[in-house]
């Protein structure tokens, strides 16, 4: 049994992240993790949400995945994000929820876990590497520790050898991205545990 208690905190607009978190829930709960599987709170206003088919189906099919909240970043020991890349960063809702932690922050209560990244875009040169190391800036304002997958698998370069997280594009969690995303979450909750 692992001691990791991990906050898997995600967006989705059309999908592709709730797969993603759906994939790493699976392999840290295999890893022994107990996982609090969480989404960003919604930012866009409900009617813009109405008017795109696709964008509220989504939000309806992630209906009973509670929201995330400060009680959530406080209880676990490790962070995973995954959320979409939006003009070469992540989308603002998790923006926004990273920006109601400031007073966890300013207790330390987000230093000293080990934290990690996901994303996705339209396409592969779609800003998806300054998605990630921009997360992992704010994630050092909070003294995290950086646990990014590196090159320590195959699944790695499989899934197109991005180092920072893995990455895919909008609408294709392929099985390479799958085994890789499965990999990071696995590397994470390892030192999670270790730091446990």
């Amino acid at each position: 049994m692992s001691d990791a208690k991990l906050a898997i905190v995600f967006y989705s607009t059309y999908g592709t992240n709730h797969a993603m978190a759906l994939e790493a829930a699976d392999a840290a709960r295999e890893a022994g993790a107990e996982v609090r599987l969480v989404r960003a709170p919604e930012t866009a206003p409900q009617d813009v949400i109405d008017q795109q088919e696709p964008w509220k189906a989504q939000q309806e099919k992630m209906a009973d995945i509670p929201e995330a909240t400060a009680d959530d970043m406080e209880w676990a020991n490790a962070y995973l994000f995954i959320g979409p890349t939006r003009f070469g960063v992540i989308a603002s809702q998790i923006r926004s929820f990273i920006d109601t932690l400031g007073g966890l922050w300013q207790n330390g209560a987000l230093a000293n876990k080990p934290v990690s990244a996901m994303t996705s875009a339209q396409n592969p040169h779609g800003g998806m590497e300054t998605t990630l190391l921009s997360l992992y800036v704010t994630f050092m304002h909070w003294g995290g520790i950086i646990v990014a997958p590196g090159y320590t698998d195959q699944s790695v370069f499989d899934a197109g050898g991005n180092p920072y997280g893995t990455v895919t594009t909008a609408g294709n969690v392929s099985d390479e991205a799958k085994a890789a995303a499965r990999h990071q979450v696995r590397r994470l909750v390892e030192y999670a545990d270790k730091l446990a």
